[in-house]
């Protein structure tokens, strides 16, 4: 008799073991495929009159013909503060509504990942762009950083398109230029590896950047939404927004498409 008690104690220990495995696995599931909350505010009153859902640019590609209208962004005030902001984007339904940075000689490569616009150390850092795109948005793939942060701040917003029903409604992305105002379908969101993009893949090459482009409209990873009916050839421009996901072997993108090209004043 006294034999089966430390085999019970042993299948006692095994199935907590288990237990615990089991729950482990479990709320990591819940991690990735639950979308974390981030406070949403009103579009801004500079945003451009197209409503969330509907085509900014219904006959498709870029416009080259638009009339030229004011941009809503004060570039020579802004830069005459800081001359590294290049752009501004915005997201309407979500809190992001910031300048892009993209750094100059005078400073290190990744200087705004901890420094905000007014050049000064701050912990969350800016949207901003590497030297190796252009500043005018004209590389065929530009990508944006800026964290994930607990306070629903910077870039923390865009994993809400993890959920379904924000994927659906908050189609649109605004990218202002000097002179432009830039318009992108989002036509994916997924989680990815923590590769350098713009080193991994040359975007001048039609390969590449064909390879790129398919493991955006077909990702691998679970967590994934990509809209349907939406084609993207290398003929087009891309936007890539990248931020991480508290594991440093991952991060989450949002793709988007430019579909509309609006000359300013």
């Amino acid at each position: 008799m006294s034999n089966h008690k430390p085999r019970r104690r042993l299948w006692l220990i095994v199935l907590i073991l288990c237990l615990l495995l089991f729950l482990g696995a479990l709320g990591l599931l819940v991690y990735y495929l639950w979308p974390t909350s981030a406070p949403i505010v009103p579009v801004p009153d500079f945003a451009p009159t197209a409503t969330d859902t509907a085509d900014p640019n219904p006959t498709g590609g870029t416009s080259t013909t638009q009339a030229l209208i004011d941009n809503p962004i004060d570039f020579a005030a802004k830069q005459a503060e800081n001359p590294h902001i290049v752009a501004w984007i915005q997201i309407p339904g979500t809190v992001i509504d910031y300048p892009i940075m993209q750094s100059g000689n005078d400073v290190p490569e990744n200087f705004y990942l901890d420094h905000g616009p007014n050049r000064k150390a701050n912990r969350n850092g800016s949207i901003y762009i590497q030297q190796i795109n252009r500043a005018d948005f004209t590389h065929p793939n530009t990508v944006l950083y800026g964290h994930n942060m607990a306070n629903g701040s910077m870039f923390a917003a865009i994993r809400q398109y993890r959920k379904t029903s924000f994927f659906n409604k908050n189609q649109y992305i605004y990218i202002y230029t000097p002179g432009h105002i830039l318009t992108y379908h989002v036509y994916s969101a997924f989680i990815y590896d923590n590769r350098h993009i713009l080193n991994s893949f040359n975007f001048m090459d039609p390969e590449e950047y064909g390879a790129f482009l398919e493991q955006t409209l077909n990702p691998a990873s679970m967590s994934r939404q990509v809209r349907k009916g939406v084609e993207v050839t290398t003929d087009d421009r891309i936007i890539t927004l990248s931020t991480c996901t508290g594991n440093s072997w991952e991060r989450y993108l949002v793709e988007g498409v430019l579909i509309s090209d609006q000359p300013t004043k």
